[in-house]
């Protein structure tokens, strides 16, 4: 459950940091994720999930238009229990956020997405796409996008990255599911910095 603060306009969220982000903090007055930050954290797989987050802030800037000069969403934690704690060269922001500056997501259906996965509508919905990629010839659900016969098929990849549109859709809300996007921290966000003890 998403934690309120006395103004029914604020929600507190947390989210993990690389310590530099102090450093941004205090020279910018904003943290921002850039893509520099990206391809340090992800390395090798960098360009695959760059790919992928540039879906996510297509889509998400529909939804919460993204102020000028913003790369790439900052990922919190809906909960305290749930937040990722921080480790060593990493902070935890405790956050004060206004409602209309976030987005709230489906982290379970992310995750399918950074798979590549079709998210299906329901039980039903996702039956009757195994049993029509089945029928096409795919061996799994996890070769349709890229796989060997992929090529034959180009509808099956965008009937896929379509349905990643129900990443928004939130079925159950749940703090170990359910996360949520902002798309910078400013200094009058932040209402406490948590450090590895």
């Amino acid at each position: 459950m998403t934690i309120e603060s006395n103004s029914s306009s604020k929600v507190t969220l947390w989210t993990r940091q690389d310590i530099k982000s102090l450093n941004d903090l205090k020279a910018n007055g904003v943290i921002r994720i850039k893509r520099k930050h990206l391809e340090e954290k992800f390395e090798d797989i960098a360009e695959y999930i760059i790919g992928l987050y540039n879906w996510f802030v297509n889509k998400a800037d529909k939804m919460v238009p993204k102020p000028d000069g913003v790369e790439f969403p900052i990922w919190c934690s809906i909960s305290e229990e749930n937040m990722l704690r921080p480790t060593n060269n990493t902070v935890v922001y405790v956050l004060e956020v206004d409602r209309s500056e976030i987005l709230y997501f489906d982290g379970v259906k992310w995750d399918q997405a950074l798979n590549h996965l079709y998210i299906p509508k329901d039980e039903e919905d996702k039956e009757k796409y195994i049993k029509d990629i089945q029928r096409k010839g795919f061996k799994d659900e996890f070769s349709v996008f890229d796989g060997p016969i992929t090529h034959f098929y180009p509808e099956e990849k965008q009937r896929i990255i379509d349905s990643w549109t129900r990443v928004f859709e939130i079925d159950e809300w749940d703090i170990f599911r359910v996360q949520a996007n902002i798309w910078e921290i400013r200094q009058d966000m932040i209402k406490n910095v948590l450090y590895d003890e």
